[in-house]
């Protein structure tokens, strides 16, 4: 029998690169589910034209279904829910509220709550062969040191409401695995596409672009801080890639997995290679982590910059992310995580080109 697949988050893009990579690896499917917010139906339907364009595709292969994941039975009629329920073999939790800067209220809501009522639905699906979650390598928190894929209990604290309504979601997924056929996902920062440089929004390491590009005006630009630790930066091919191949394999039910760079460069050496790449010029001296902490805690500054104040701990939070069990699993595959520093390029260019997109830029608070 042909797979049935369910997918929140949709029309993200994490979740539209998801479906591209799961026509390109999988041939036997009968109809995607794409659970969507009603606000977002006319977006949904570009969508997914463009996705049937690009993978030629019929678009009577998609299903957009209202719903919201806060509501209990995710908000579907009882028709709709047992429809999907008896049919559905793979499903795929990417809904969430990802900004570092989210209050603690709608972050807990959709990513705590929303988690448990998409769990409590699913445990209605007669032919469920797996169960997908997207968690993030940040649930580790404040965590320092060597940080291995099956730990997750722990009373460090985190750096945002994001991190820890995340960690709360992921222990509710992690719960139900007696249950549930589950594979957790933990991706690092992720960026874009490694050889066309896409991506949806200019966050993470791009704020360092548009910190360069403000400041390209100064003869040289410094450091910030001695911090040396690592920069862990993973391009959306090798995210999606990996997550499709793994949520094909039986042996990966009940396994999380660290979707990190597993040879990371040094944040300076980050620094260096991204401001050399888009400038051309290398930093030249250091100044204390302070200035920068100092001078983001003014709102027209950061707007300036636009560059987010919760940003900065990234940059400086000693840890590293164990990728065994996901170097493992994935040596069956083709499957690797690109050298960043090949990927640069290609973020550069889509980076030059989109710099003043307001679409793909984050809101600075």
């Amino acid at each position: 029998m042909k797979n049935v697949y369910f997918f929140t988050g949709f029309p993200g893009f994490l979740t539209s690169y998801l479906i591209e990579e799961l026509l390109e690896q999988q041939d036997s499917i009968e109809k995607i589910y794409l659970l969507i917010l009603p606000s977002t139906k006319t977006e949904s339907e570009k969508k997914i034209e463009t996705i049937s364009r690009k993978c030629n595709v019929s678009q009577n292969l998609f299903e957009l279904v209202n719903g919201d994941i806060t509501k209990k039975n995710i908000h579907l009629d009882a028709s709709t829910s047992d429809k999907i329920l008896s049919t559905l073999t793979h499903a795929y939790h990417l809904a969430a509220l990802y900004d570092l800067s989210v209050p603690l209220k709608p972050a807990y809501q959709v990513n705590v709550q929303g988690t448990q009522f998409l769990n409590e639905w699913l445990r209605g699906a007669k032919r469920l062969q797996h169960y997908t979650y997207f968690s993030t390598a940040y649930v580790s928190g404040k965590r320092t040191g060597d940080i291995y894929e099956h730990e997750l209990d722990h009373e460090f604290g985190f750096k945002n409401y994001y991190e820890a309504t995340k960690y709360q979601a992921e222990r509710l997924v992690q719960e139900q695995k007696e249950h549930l056929p589950v594979t957790i996902i933990r991706p690092g920062i992720v960026v874009g596409n490694s050889q066309t440089g896409e991506t949806a929004k200019f966050d993470g390491p791009y704020f360092l672009l548009h910190l360069f590009d403000r400041l390209k005006f100064l003869p040289t630009i410094p450091y910030f801080g001695n911090a040396n630790t690592e920069a862990n930066f993973v391009p959306v091919d090798y995210i999606t890639k990996a997550t499709i191949y793994l949520s094909h394999q039986q042996s990966a039910i009940g396994q999380t997995y660290h979707l990190t760079d597993p040879h990371p460069y040094k944040t300076r050496e980050v620094y260096k290679m991204l401001m050399e790449a888009l400038l051309g010029q290398s930093p030249q001296y250091t100044l204390p982590i302070n200035a920068a902490y100092a001078s983001l805690t003014i709102m027209p500054v950061r707007k300036w910059l636009n560059i987010q104040k919760q940003t900065l701990p990234y940059f400086t939070h000693d840890c590293h992310y164990d990728t065994t069990a996901a170097y493992q699993q994935l040596q069956k595959s083709n499957i690797t995580c690109p050298n960043f520093e090949t990927v640069i390029p290609s973020i550069i260019k889509y980076y030059r080109t989109h710099k003043d997109d307001e679409t793909k830029r984050i809101k600075i608070v």
